[in-house]
């Protein structure tokens, strides 16, 4: 595994090279994958589901990023620049330049893909719809496809998660963790299933993983819900609602979610 920062030949991000063979493009990468290792995360899936899958993918990829990168690169620039990890004498200058050279690209691109030519208000507004149709289509549903993950949850998780995680104070940020809550505890329930690892040094919260027997269970850290976030408070016209990391905007436990519930639901019929 290399990451130094190279584009592929095409000139993309994210692109891969197996046995010397070079793929890039989520979508051509999926599919060579597949290919190769004869693994299908989508094969639980009929054929209305599939199609499905692919227009809620697209929209995501296509219209969702865009969106989702403005926030990241041109609004919230300066929080950004905080979280980019340089090291060196230089790196403080290295990290304005490398943030505001992006910037710089990301409005080039916007323009040219057309929704960099609408008012940053207009731009929030698809924003919103986009996160309300996931919110919409997940339900309470574990993933968006039912209760088996498959290729869209890796797509739609990578780009909530950047709501979740990377945009504090941010407008994604308060709807993922406010009204869109459902959004929130799927993040979570995710990255508490695929990436146990993932923690936050100061947090102690502890958590039984899936594969844990009654005999032999093991606990992995559970990072803070607000890691990377600074929102400490929710106003919504002039109303502020104190929050402590792991609640919402209610009041009401994030880690309350049906995260843990399909095992809960076995223990008890067992019992």
């Amino acid at each position: 595994n290399y990451f130094d920062g190279k584009l592929s030949p095409q000139g993309k991000m994210p692109w891969i090279e197996y046995n010397h063979k070079k793929v890039s493009g989520t979508e051509f990468i999926i599919d060579f994958l597949e290919e190769k290792l004869g693994v299908n995360l989508n094969k639980h899936l009929g054929p209305h589901e599939r199609a499905v899958s692919r227009a809620v993918t697209k929209m995501v990829e296509e219209h969702f990023y865009w969106t989702l990168a403005y926030c990241q690169w041109v609004e919230n620039l300066h929080e950004t620049q905080k979280m980019v990890s340089l090291f060196g004498p230089f790196s403080d200058l290295l990290k304005w330049i490398l943030c505001h050279l992006t910037k710089g690209i990301v409005k080039r691109e916007m323009y040219g893909h057309g929704i960099g030519r609408f008012s940053e208000e207009e731009m929030y507004t698809l924003m919103e719809k986009d996160m309300r149709t996931l919110a919409g289509l997940l339900g309470d549903k574990k993933y968006i496809m039912g209760p088996n993950v498959s290729t869209v949850d890796a797509t739609v998780f990578g780009h909530l998660a950047q709501a979740m995680w990377t945009l504090p104070g941010t407008r994604p940020e308060r709807l993922i963790k406010g009204e869109l809550i459902n959004l929130a505890m799927y993040c979570e329930r995710i990255r508490r299933k695929f990436w146990p690892e993932w923690h936050h040094d100061d947090d102690n919260t502890l958590y039984e993983s899936e594969e844990s027997s009654e005999a032999s269970k093991t606990y992995s850290p559970l990072q803070d819900f607000s890691f990377y976030s600074r929102t400490e408070t929710f106003d919504e016209e002039g109303n502020s609602i104190s929050q402590t990391p792991d609640t919402d905007y209610t009041g009401h436990s994030l880690f309350d979610s049906d995260v843990d519930m399909d095992e809960y639901r076995d223990h008890e019929q067992c019992k």
